[in-house]
């Protein structure tokens, strides 16, 4: 039994009344079918629309053989005519994505010849894939382009031609489809094969906002936003640059430069720090001159500290050394370092007596342990 599809007769609709054709119960939901619906079927890249029938939780839509299969929370009885309630702000947020990115593949499909060959609505971002490459300087010019066409709030057309009239129609499609098809014109844009629910106006999208493009199975993967969801991005950017702005002291059309002299600062204290860092290891393999095996204990290293660290004691003291850095209650990051022999089969005992992992060179070994202090002097206290 097919269903009348009001979403197609005037996509704005939201409340609507129908009959119920049947109501089948599926494990603890109800597939209802009814004679009409403004209910909107996945397809297409645009997710199935939600909302109530008499109250009764609508928790998706489908389309099967013609019919538009309303997954419900309850049982409605059959024959009963009832009230629909869309979910209009999801579906129109839908429509506003889904318009806008026609727009922009029409713009890329006329500029370069290139197909969207995939169409995912996100919660953040719409993400298209592209079967060519996009030069990332034409990002700007694409973007404005495209809010060219909504500032000019073209109409929407959405149609379907007869027979005879498809053949005549230049419509964007990656392969040769049977009539039925129904065409989503927009005026010097696009014009493209589509199932999807639609704006009226293309000023009813508010804004397009490309936010990415990168190289992906030899073509282009696009992240962009439309209307309410590309403003909710810009805000979340605006209140994060207003922070940064905030943190450096500057104005927040100077935030960038704010972070690149930051930077230049954090670079150069980095360097002062290494030499510094260099002197005080220097100085504590000093300490163990020709004592031959060290273990040693020093709070607040990195990895690469904790290396370098053991590797000048190793020079000094002449036989294995062993630095851990850390805390009984997080564990210890560790390297063993020796000029002579393989620390392997020892690096293997030590992580197995103490819970830890690790490996390396046979003179280098480096990992981390989750034992105490106390356990770490005890295993190596019975292993000179």
């Amino acid at each position: 039994m097919e269903t009348r599809k009001l979403f197609y007769e005037d996509s704005h609709i939201s409340r609507f009344s129908a009959e119920v054709r049947s109501c089948v119960p599926v494990k603890d939901k109800w597939e209802v079918i009814l004679s009409a619906t403004a209910f909107y079927p996945e397809g297409g890249g645009q997710a199935g629309d939600t909302g109530r029938l008499n109250g009764i939780r609508v928790l998706d839509t489908r389309e099967r053989d013609g019919s538009v299969v309303h997954l419900c929370g309850g049982a409605l009885p059959v024959g009963q005519t009832v009230e629909g309630v869309v979910d209009y702000g999801p579906r129109f947020l839908r429509m506003q994505q889904h318009s806008g990115e026609h727009i922009v593949s029409g713009i890329i499909h006329r500029r370069y010849g290139y197909h969207n060959t995939g169409f995912h609505m996100g919660a953040d971002v719409i993400t298209i894939d592209f079967d060519g490459v996009i030069p990332p300087q034409a990002l700007p010019e694409i973007e404005a382009e495209a809010n060219g066409a909504v500032w000019r709030n073209l109409p929407v057309k959405c149609w379907y031609p007869s027979p005879e009239a498809l053949p005549d129609i230049p419509y964007r499609t990656k392969k040769q489809l049977a009539w039925p098809v129904r065409i989503v014109e927009i005026p010097g844009f696009d014009c493209c094969a589509c199932c999807g629910t639609h704006v009226a106006a293309t000023g009813e999208i508010g804004v397009i906002k490309l936010v990415s493009a990168m190289g992906f199975r030899g073509g282009t993967r696009m992240e962009m936003a439309c209307g309410k969801q590309a403003l909710a991005l810009l805000n979340a950017a605006f209140d994060q640059n207003r922070q940064v702005s905030q943190a450096f002291s500057a104005k927040m059309g100077e935030t960038g430069e704010a972070a690149r002299r930051m930077n230049e600062v954090l670079a150069a204290q980095k360097f002062r720090i290494t030499g510094l860092e260099k002197r005080i290891f220097g100085n504590i393999a000093a300490g163990y001159e020709g004592r031959g095996d060290i273990l040693h204990f020093e709070d607040g290293l990195s990895a690469d500290g904790v290396r370098e660290l053991a590797d000048a004691i190793a020079e000094r003291s002449g036989g294995r050394a062993a630095v851990f850095s850390g805390s009984d209650e997080t564990g210890y990051a560790y390297c063993l370092v020796t000029r002579q022999g393989d620390l392997r089969q020892f690096g293997r005992e030590m992580t197995a007596a103490l819970h830890g992992r690790g490996g390396g060179k046979p003179v280098c070994q480096q990992g981390r342990v989750q034992a105490a202090g106390e356990e770490i002097g005890a295993f190596f206290a019975s292993h000179r």
